[in-house]
């Protein structure tokens, strides 16, 4: 059976994160232990909330340098995506975990969309991806966020709130999914399982 941590340090869906991948016959082991972290198969950052308060949790726990020092698969949801970048705009301008170039911005959506993004969009995929495996093209994902990551060389698939969300971005064996992949029905269900399959 797959082994797969998930860094509980107080500022993630942890609770929701832990059953789906239960319900794909993964072990979840919570931690915010750094040394758990170095011994992980596979890691999931997860995130909820505000960049700077997200950081500051992970610097109390020590647990920055063993983010960015992790080797093996690791999968940043949500705000979790975001850290994985080198600053925020967020609340004045925030120092992220920097495994990933570049800026996370302020969403500008398109004339009539609120802010933050929340709900249901499509997600197109432009470079194809072992997480992406089997994830059919425009298959709906369940996003919601205020800021958004820079789109680049890294970007594996995009949503549109007028103009392009990345949604799904990758840096060796660093991934993000933008959106709430727990929460995205049977395409989030399948990015979970192929990310449980990376080979550790």
């Amino acid at each position: 059976m797959t082994e797969v941590t998930v860094l509980a340090y107080g500022a993630g869906n942890v609770a929701s994160v832990r059953f789906a991948l239960e319900r794909l016959g993964a072990t979840v082991r919570l931690t915010a232990d750094p040394d758990e972290v170095a011994q992980a198969e596979r890691l999931i950052l997860p995130g909820v909330g505000a960049a700077g308060y997200a950081m500051s949790r992970l610097r109390d726990l020590d647990l920055v340098e063993a983010v960015r020092v992790f080797q093996r698969p690791l999968l940043g949801v949500c705000l979790g995506q975001q850290l994985l970048f080198e600053t925020s705009d967020e609340g004045g301008g925030t120092e992220l975990l920097g495994l990933i170039p570049g800026r996370v911005t302020a969403l500008t959506p398109g004339p009539g969309l609120p802010v933050p993004h929340m709900g249901w969009s499509r997600l197109s995929q432009i470079r194809d991806d072992p997480l992406l495996e089997g994830v059919p093209d425009q298959a709906y994902a369940y996003f919601v966020h205020g800021f958004v990551c820079p789109d680049g060389p890294a970007t594996l698939a995009r949503a549109d709130y007028g103009g392009p969300v990345p949604a799904v971005v990758r840096q060796g064996n660093r991934w993000g999914c933008q959106f709430h992949p727990e929460r995205s029905a049977a395409a989030g269900a399948r990015i979970l399982k192929n990310f449980l399959e990376m080979p550790a």
